[in-house]
């Protein structure tokens, strides 16, 4: 799957992982950021367990980490890379990993009604004539650069 998510940079067609179209992984994080999962696509489950729901048996966050790391080996037989002067991709995606640990183990906790990041959570707001949004708060704290 990595090999796969990775052939548009290899090809120097693409520079990172979240800018290469029509691949798995763009497809994840942008659906992620919006609160979703692509519905064609197998979910991530994390780590295996008993009485595991059907899905990969790995974290989306180590996922985009493995990707990202193996797209920075440079390989005589391939022309593209993810060059070293990009920041980490959870960087790039204005995360800590400490913002995505929250964000994907608590998620129902924090967001209900809509979730992005916080002028987009404003929009929907005084789009949808609510009072309130919960999550507005956590939104300011986890997806400030989203």
């Amino acid at each position: 799957m990595a090999y796969v998510d990775l052939n548009p940079i290899r090809a120097k067609m693409e520079t990172t992982p979240e800018t290469s179209k029509h691949t798995s992984i763009q497809q994840r994080i942008h659906a992620f950021i919006k609160g979703e999962q692509p519905t064609k696509l197998m979910r991530f489950v994390g780590n295996h367990r008993q009485d595991m729901p059907k899905g990969i048996a790995y974290s989306l966050i180590d996922y985009c980490e493995l990707v990202d790391c193996t797209g920075r080996c440079i390989r005589d037989d391939k022309a593209g890379y993810i060059e070293q002067h990009h920041s980490p991709i959870l960087a790039r995606l204005g995360l800590d990993s400490e913002q995505w640990l929250t964000l994907t183990t608590e998620f129902e906790q924090h967001f209900s009604t809509a979730v992005g990041s916080e002028h987009m959570l404003q929009q929907f707001k005084h789009h949808t004539d609510h009072q309130r949004i919960r999550g507005m708060a956590k939104a300011r704290v986890l997806l400030q650069h989203a």
